[in-house]
């Protein structure tokens, strides 16, 4: 492939790190970011020793207007095109009951989900549509909870559904400047640190769920950043099988 240039958020660990590995091993160059440099940098070493000099670690806050900017000015500056962006970082809570959530931990959620989101696809607009040859690709991570959300979530549920209020907004607004913009939810994911924790139903019972393993996720950004900028995949969801969602609780 022609030489492109893609910057994911939350590249330090989980699906930000896996995604990052599998653009590398498309040849695409790939911008890690992160609060944190050392985790990027351990995304990096994760490499095949041939994929190392394409993974770039700019550690940056997104959910900081102005380090937003510089990011992306570096990135600008040092490779001269933007080609991708997987708005992928996104900062959690435990289930809370809505009565008992601190207006820290609402601020917290919805700043590194929705506020980041929006502060890095405006960046991105910015390069995107100045850069010759025009136009980009922006995906979303956004989730199933947004459509069916699980108990004790309501920092989570909002923060997620305005993603996919942002992505319908950025398609629309792409299209003059030649950007396409997309959406990917995830269902569960087998957690590589960790057991799979039980999950409360909308019935109030808790159980563990059926998870799938990142790699099919992966598999999906690869498919849809391979795409040419006139065709996008708008929304897609990808989930085992088996996981309560369709008719959940």
């Amino acid at each position: 492939m022609a030489e492109k240039t893609a910057v994911i958020t939350g590249a330090g660990s989980g699906i930000g790190r896996a995604c990052a590995l599998g653009l590398l091993a498309d040849g695409w160059t790939v911008v890690l970011t992160g609060r944190r440099q050392e985790p990027l940098e351990e995304t990096a070493r994760l490499a095949p020793v041939a994929d190392r000099e394409r993974a770039v670690a700019m550690p940056a806050d997104i959910t900081v207007p102005t380090a937003v900017d510089e990011l992306f000015v570096r990135v600008a500056d040092r490779f001269g095109r933007l080609d991708l962006l997987f708005n992928n970082a996104a900062d959690t809570m435990p289930y809370t009951p809505t009565e008992n959530v601190s207006a820290e931990d609402w601020h917290r959620v919805m700043d590194s989900i929705a506020t980041g989101t929006f502060l890095c696809s405006r960046a991105a607009f910015r390069v995107m549509k100045e850069q010759s040859p025009r136009g980009g690709r922006i995906i979303n991570n956004g989730a199933p909870s947004a459509q069916a959300p699980r108990p004790d979530s309501i920092a989570f549920t909002a923060a997620k559904h305005a993603v996919a209020g942002m992505t319908r907004s950025l398609s629309l607004d792409g299209r003059r400047y030649d950007i396409s913009c997309g959406q990917i939810d995830i269902g569960n994911v087998t957690p590589s640190d960790r057991p799979q924790p039980a999950v409360r139903q909308a019935d109030g019972s808790l159980r563990v769920e059926p998870t799938m393993d990142v790699r099919h996720v992966v598999d999906m950004v690869r498919a849809i950043a391979a795409l040419p900028v006139g065709v996008n995949i708008q929304s897609v969801l990808v989930m085992p099988s088996a996981m309560p969602y369709v008719g959940r609780g």
